[in-house]
C-alpha cells in the first residue's frame, strides 16, 4: 500500500541531510499562520521592511511586476495578481481553488528526503499550507516579473514555505524572488521547499536574492521537471553574511531538448558557511545544462561549491564551471564538481579553479589612483558580477542591478 506523503515525512522526521551541519530544528518556535495581519497594499507594509525588500530586489510599489506576494514568518501578508496571464496566490488558497493541485504536490521534492523536507510536510498537514503559488497560463508570455518574498521578523522563528510553481505549454514566466530578515533578528531558520514544473515549450527564469541576519540558517530544498523544448534559468545571488546555507536544487531534464541553466554567486563572509550547489540529471535526448558559479572567501567563512552532472541519455551536453578567489588565511572554499555518464554520445565537461587576487592587478589600479583596499573591492566586485544570460533585456538589466546592490558590501 502506498505511504502518504506525511507518513513518509514521519519516518524522517530525524534524517539528516547528506550535506551541511546539522541543525536542531527544537530549538526554534512554529509561530502559527495568523500572527502577522494581512494588508491591502504593498506599500501598506512598514517602511523599515519595504527597505529591506527593496534590497533583495521585492519592490513594494509593485512598478514594473506582473504580481505580488510575501509571507512574514508564517503568514501570508499580501498578494496580488493584476496581470490575466499569470497567477500568484498563497499555497492555502489555491490548494481551495484547484483540486488537481495536490497532484503536483511532493513529486519533484521527496517529502522524506530529510529532516527539513520532512518537517515541511508535517507541518502543512497540521497546521495548513503555508508558501505561494505560481501559474502562467498556457501560449501566454508576460513580460514583467512576478515577485515574491519570504521575510523572518520574530527571533528564533522556524519559518516553513512549500511553492509549487507551474509553466503551462508554450508559456514564459520570469521571478523574482527575495528572501531577508528584519532588524531585529539574530537567530532564525528558513526552510523553504519549491517544485518547478515546466510543460512542452515554456520557459522560466528565476531570479533569487538572499539576505539573512548573521545567525539565520538557510535549508532551502528544490526539484525541476522539464518537459519537452522546455528552458529554466536559475540566478542566485548570496554575497551577505549568514550562519550556515545547505542547497542542492535539482533538475530533471527527461523532456526533448530541455535546457537548464544555474548561475549563482556567491560571498562568504565572517562565519558563514555556505554549502550550495546543483545537480541536473539529462534524461531527455538532446538535453543540456550549464551550471556556473562565482565564490568569494574572507574573513573566517567557509564556501562549499558542488555540481553535478550526470549524462542518462545520448546526445546530451553539460558543462560545469567553478570559479573562486580567497581572500584570507582563515577563510576556504572546496569545489567539488562531479560528472557522470551513463549512454553514449553524450559531452560532459568542467572547469575548476581557486586562487587569489592576481598582484598586478591591485597595483595597476592603485597606480590609477585608487588606494589598496578600494582597488581589491573593485576586483572582487568585477569577478562576482558575471553577465545573465537569457533574460529580456528590461529583466538582465534589473538582474545586474540587484546583482549590483548585493555586492556593495564586498
Amino acid at each position: 500500500m502506498l505511504q502518504t506523503p506525511v507518513e513518509r515525512a514521519k519516518k524522517a522526521h530525524k534524517k539528516k541531510a547528506l550535506y551541511g551541519e546539522d541543525i536542531d530544528l527544537e530549538k526554534f518556535i512554529k509561530e502559527e499562520a495568523g500572527e502577522h495581519e494581512r494588508v491591502e497594499r504593498a506599500v501598506e507594509i512598514p517602511k523599515k521592511i519595504q527597505d529591506t525588500l527593496l534590497k533583495v530586489g521585492v519592490d513594494p510599489t509593485e512598478k514594473e511586476r506582473s504580481g505580488t506576494f510575501i509571507q512574514m514568518d508564517q503568514s501570508g501578508v499580501y498578494n496580488a495578481s493584476p496581470s490575466e496571464s499569470v497567477e500568484i496566490m498563497g499555497m492555502n488558497v489555491a490548494l481551495d481553488k484547484y483540486g488537481w493541485l495536490k497532484d503536483y504536490m511532493w513529486k519533484a521534492v521527496a517529502p522524506d528526503a530529510d529532516k527539513y523536507t520532512a518537517q515541511t510536510a508535517i507541518r502543512e498537514s497540521e497546521e495548513g499550507n503555508s508558501g505561494y503559488f505560481i501559474r502562467s497560463l498556457p501560449g501566454s508570455k508576460e513580460v514583467f516579473p512576478l515577485q515574491a518574498c519570504m521575510f523572518i521578523g520574530d527571533e528564533k522563528v522556524m519559518q516553513t514555505a512549500h511553492n509549487i510553481i507551474i509553466a503551462e505549454e508554450n508559456s514564459e514566466l520570469h521571478i523574482i524572488t527575495g528572501c531577508a530578515t528584519g532588524e531585529d533578528v539574530s537567530s532564525a531558520l528558513h526552510v523553504g521547499v519549491s517544485e518547478f514544473y515546466l510543460k512542452p515549450g515554456s520557459k522560466i527564469t528565476f531570479t533569487m536574492v538572499h539576505n539573512w541576519a548573521e545567525q539565520v540558517d538557510v535549508r532551502p530544498r528544490t526539484g525541476i521537471m522539464c518537459g519537452d523544448d522546455t528552458t529554466y534559468i536559475s540566478n542566485y545571488i548570496l554575497t551577505s553574511p549568514v550562519r550556515s546555507i545547505q542547497s542542492y536544487p535539482t533538475a530533471y531534464c527527461s523532456g526533448k531538448n530541455s535546457k537548464v541553466l544555474f548561475q549563482s554567486i556567491l560571498g562568504g563572509q565572517k562565519d558563514s558557511i555556505l554549502d550550495m550547489g546543483s545537480r541536473v540529471f539529462l534524461e531527455g535526448e538532446g538535453s543540456s545544462t550549464e551550471m556556473i558559479s562565482r565564490a568569494v572567501s574572507k574573513d573566517n567563512s567557509q564556501v562549499y561549491a558542488r555540481g553535478h552532472l550526470a549524462g542518462k541519455m545520448h546526445d546530451t551536453k553539460g558543462h560545469l564551471e567553478c570559479h573562486g578567489l580567497v581572500l584570507s588565511d582563515d577563510s576556504m572554499i572546496y569545489a567539488v564538481p562531479e560528472l557522470e555518464g551513463s549512454a553514449r554520445d553524450l559531452e560532459l565537461s568542467h572547469e575548476a579553479a581557486v586562487g587569489k587576487i592576481a598582484e598586478e592587478e591591485v597595483l595597476y589600479l592603485m597606480s590609477r589612483g585608487l588606494t589598496e583596499e578600494e582597488a581589491a573591492s573593485m576586483i572582487v566586485r568585477g569577478f562576482l558580477s558575471m553577465d545573465i544570460t537569457g533574460l529580456p533585456q528590461e529583466l538582465a538589466d534589473e538582474t545586474k542591478k540587484m546583482i549590483d546592490m548585493s555586492l556593495q558590501g564586498m
